[in-house]
C-alpha cells in the first residue's frame, strides 16, 4: 500500500518522460504562461513592497523585491525566448520542465517568505495585505501551471503549508478563518487542475494519435498497396522536388518510364494472382538496380517510372537503362515453369530538350512510345528527331481531332494477285487523309497517332462503310481485305460495332477477309479469339498481318480460327539476294500450308523478288509491282485488263 502511494506520488510529482508529444505541448503552453505569471507574481510583490514600504525596513520593501526581480525577469525572459524558437527535442524538453519544477520549490518558498516578513510590520490593513498577497498570488500561480502539473502542486504545497502554519500560529481568528479559506480554495483549484491535466493529456494524446492516422493515411496515399513502391502521385511530387534542386544546383536531371512487354499474356494464361506476383518482383529487381541518386515509382498497371537525380552523360543512361532491360529479361519464378517477358524504357533528361516537369515526362513517355512501337525491350533515349517527329505528332493529332471523317478520309486499293493465273483475287483497302491544314498525310504518320490517343476506333467505321460501298461493284468473286486495329478488336461493343456495319451493306461476308496485326493479337488474345470467333461465324475470313513480326507462339496460332497469314514486307525486300531471308519466308510458307492457311506476301516490288516468291511456292501476292494503291474507279479499269500475263 505505502508502495503504491509512494509511486502515486511520484508519478504526481515528477514531469512525465515517456510521452514527447505531452511535453511539446507543454512547453508550447508554458513558454506563453510562465512568463505571464512572473509578471502577475512581482506587480502583487511589488503592490505589498509599496503599502510596507513606510514602515518595514528598506532591505525588506526594496532590496528583496529587487532581488526577486531580477531572479523572475531572468527566467521570464528564458520562457520568452522559447516562444519564437523551434520546439527542441523531447529530451531538452523534459530537462527544461524539471529544472523549472525544482526551481519553482524554491521561488515559492523564497516570496512566501518575504511575505511573511513584512506582516509583523504596520497596522491590521497591512497585515490583511500580506494574507490577501499569498492567497491571490498562489491562486494566480497554480492557473498559470496547470499545464505542468508537478510545479503547480509543489507551489501550491510550499505556499500552504507556510501559509497556513503562519496564520495559524497567530490564534487570531480572522487569519485562522482565512487561512482554512484559502486551504479550501487551494484543495478546490488542485481538483481543477487534476481534471484539467487530465482532458490535457487526452487531448494531446488524441491530436497525436489524429496525427499518427494522417501520417498513415498520407503514406498509403502515396504507396503503391501491391508493390511497396511509391505511387503516381507521390512520383510527381519527387520529380517537381527533384527538378527545382537540379534548377538551383544547374545539375542534368532524367526521368525513365518503363512498361512490361508480355504481361498481359500472363496475366491472361497464368491468372491475376501470378500477375500481381510477377509485378512485386519487377519492383523488387528495379529497386536493387537503384542507387542513392535513383528513385523508381509504379505509375499503375505494367508501367514503371525512374528518376535519374546526378547524370553525367547519356552513356551513363545507356549503359544503366541496357542493364535494367537485360535484369528484366531473366525468368522470374512465379509457378512451376519460369516466367519470362521483357520491359521497354524510355529516358528523357533536362534541360538538354526539356524545361520542365510536364515536359521531361512527356519526352520520356514518347521515348517509351518509340521503344514499344519500334525495338520493344531496348531502351529508347529521348533526342532531337525524336522532338522534331513529337512536333510534328502533336500536329496531326491537333489535326485529327478536327478532322471531318466522311470528307476528309478516303479508301484506296491495292490488288491482291494470285501468280499462277494472273488474275486479281481481292484487294486491300487502305485508308489515306487529305487534311485542308495539314496536305496528304501518309497513314504511317496518322494510323500510329490515331491507335496512341484512341481515335482509330472513330476511323474504321466510316472508311469499312466506303470500302464495302466499293467493293459492292466488283466481280462476286473478288474479295476485300480490310485492316482492323487492337482498338478495333479491344471490346466487345467495338467488334459489335463492326459487325453491325458489315451486316447493314449488300456485300457478302463471305468475301470479306479482316487482317488483325499479330502484335494486336498480342495484346489481348483471350478478347481477339473472342472477335475472331464472331467474324468467322458471319463467314468473315480473318488474316493474321505483319506476320513473323510479333512474337506469338504457334500454340497462340493454332486457337485462333484464322484462315490466312501475311507475310511481312520486312521478309521479302530484296529475298533473292539474302539467304536469310529466303529461308525466313520457306518457314513461313511451309507453316502456313501445315496449318491449312492461305499465305499472302506482301511488298513485292521487283521481277527478282516475285521469281524468288515462285520458287519457293507462293502463290498470292501483292506489292508495287502489280500496282500501286488506286482510286475506285481505277479498280473498275484494272480488273477488266486483269487477265494480261505479269511482268516478265
Amino acid at each position: 500500500m505505502k508502495t503504491e502511494l509512494a509511486a502515486k506520488w511520484r508519478t504526481l510529482m515528477s514531469v512525465p518522460r515517456d510521452n514527447p508529444k505531452l511535453l511539446q505541448a507543454q512547453y508550447r503552453v508554458l513558454s506563453r504562461q510562465i512568463p505571464m505569471m512572473y509578471f502577475i507574481l512581482l506587480v502583487n510583490s511589488w503592490a505589498l513592497a509599496w503599502t510596507h514600504y513606510s514602515y518595514a525596513p528598506g532591505w525588506l520593501t526594496l532590496t528583496v523585491p529587487v532581488v526577486l526581480t531580477l531572479v523572475c525577469s531572468v527566467r521570464s525572459w528564458v520562457w520568452h525566448q522559447r516562444q519564437s524558437r523551434a520546439i527542441p527535442e523531447p529530451q531538452v524538453i523534459y530537462e527544461a520542465l524539471t529544472r523549472t519544477t525544482r526551481m519553482t520549490g524554491f521561488i515559492s518558498a523564497g516570496f512566501a517568505v518575504w511575505a511573511l516578513s513584512l506582516f509583523r510590520y504596520g497596522g491590521a490593513y497591512e497585515q490583511a495585505h500580506v494574507a490577501f498577497y499569498m492567497g491571490i498570488t498562489v491562486i494566480g500561480c497554480i492557473f498559470c501551471l496547470m499545464q505542468l502539473r508537478s510545479a503547480a502542486l509543489i507551489t501550491a504545497a510550499v505556499v500552504n503549508v507556510v501559509f497556513v502554519g503562519f496564520f495559524a500560529s497567530t490564534h487570531i481568528t480572522t487569519f485562522v478563518a482565512t487561512a482554512v479559506n484559502v486551504v479550501l480554495v487551494t484543495g478546490a483549484m488542485l481538483v481543477i487542475l487534476q481534471n484539467h491535466y487530465g482532458d490535457f493529456t487526452r487531448l494531446v494524446n488524441a491530436q497525436a494519435e489524429t496525427e499518427k492516422l494522417s501520417d498513415e493515411n498520407l503514406r498509403l496515399a502515396n504507396q503503391d498497396s501491391l508493390t511497396g513502391l511509391p505511387n503516381r502521385r507521390q512520383f510527381f511530387t519527387a520529380l517537381d522536388k527533384a527538378l527545382a534542386q537540379a534548377q538551383q544546383t544547374g545539375q542534368r536531371l532524367a526521368v525513365g518510364i518503363l512498361d512490361l512487354d508480355g504481361f498481359k499474356p500472363v496475366n491472361d494464361v497464368y491468372g491475376h494472382s501470378v500477375g500481381d506476383r510477377l509485378l512485386v518482383q519487377v519492383g523488387q529487381r528495379l529497386t536493387a538496380s537503384m542507387d542513392a541518386t535513383m528513385q523508381v515509382a509504379r505509375l499503375g498497371g505494367d508501367e514503371f517510372a525512374l528518376i535519374f537525380t546526378h547524370v553525367r552523360d547519356n552513356e551513363q543512361l545507356q549503359a544503366f537503362g541496357d542493364s535494367i532491360c537485360a535484369e528484366l529479361k531473366k525468368p522470374f519464378t512465379l509457378i512451376d515453369v519460369p516466367v519470362q517477358i521483357s520491359a521497354s524504357l524510355g529516358i528523357a533528361t533536362y534541360p538538354d530538350l526539356a524545361s520542365s516537369a510536364a515536359s521531361v515526362y512527356e519526352y520520356a513517355d514518347y521515348a517509351l512510345y518509340q521503344s514499344k512501337r519500334n525495338h520493344p525491350g531496348v531502351l529508347s533515349l529521348f533526342c532531337a528527331a525524336h522532338h522534331q517527329q513529337l512536333q510534328r505528332d502533336t500536329l496531326t493529332e491537333q489535326a485529327l481531332r478536327r478532322a471531318k471523317l466522311d470528307f476528309e478520309f478516303s479508301v484506296l486499293f491495292q490488288p491482291i494477285v494470285d501468280l499462277h493465273s494472273g488474275r486479281t483475287v481481292a484487294f486491300e483497302a487502305l485508308a489515306r487523309w487529305a487534311s485542308p491544314d495539314l496536305g496528304s498525310v501518309p497513314p504511317s504518320q496518322f494510323i500510329p497517332i490515331a491507335e496512341r490517343i484512341g481515335f482509330i476506333n472513330r476511323l474504321t467505321l466510316p472508311l469499312l462503310r466506303k470500302a464495302l460501298r466499293a467493293a459492292e461493284q466488283w466481280p462476286p468473286e473478288v474479295r476485300l481485305s480490310f485492316n482492323l486495329s487492337a482498338h478495333d478488336c479491344g471490346s466487345q461493343e467495338n467488334v459489335q460495332q463492326i459487325i453491325d456495319t458489315i451486316l447493314a451493306s449488300q456485300f457478302d461476308p463471305a468475301q470479306l477477309d479482316l487482317e488483325i496485326t499479330e502484335t494486336a493479337v498480342m495484346q489481348d488474345i483471350v478478347q481477339v479469339q473472342r472477335a475472331i470467333g464472331l467474324f468467322r461465324r458471319m463467314g468473315c475470313g480473318v488474316s493474321l498481318d505483319d506476320f513473323g513480326t510479333g512474337y506469338s507462339s504457334l500454340s497462340q496460332l493454332h486457337a485462333l480460327a484464322l484462315t490466312k497469314l501475311k507475310v511481312d514486307r520486312s521478309f521479302v525486300t530484296g529475298i533473292h539476294e539474302n539467304p536469310a531471308s529466303y529461308k525466313i519466308v520457306k518457314s513461313l510458307v511451309a507453316l502456313s500450308q501445315d496449318m491449312g492457311l492461305d499465305c499472302i506476301i506482301e511488298g513485292v516490288e521487283t521481277t527478282d523478288e516475285m521469281n524468288a516468291l515462285l520458287s519457293l511456292g507462293c502463290r498470292t501476292v501483292q506489292g508495287y509491282l502489280f500496282s500501286r494503291p488506286m482510286p475506285f474507279a481505277q479498280t473498275l479499269e484494272w480488273l477488266e485488263k486483269n487477265q494480261s500475263p505479269l511482268p516478265s
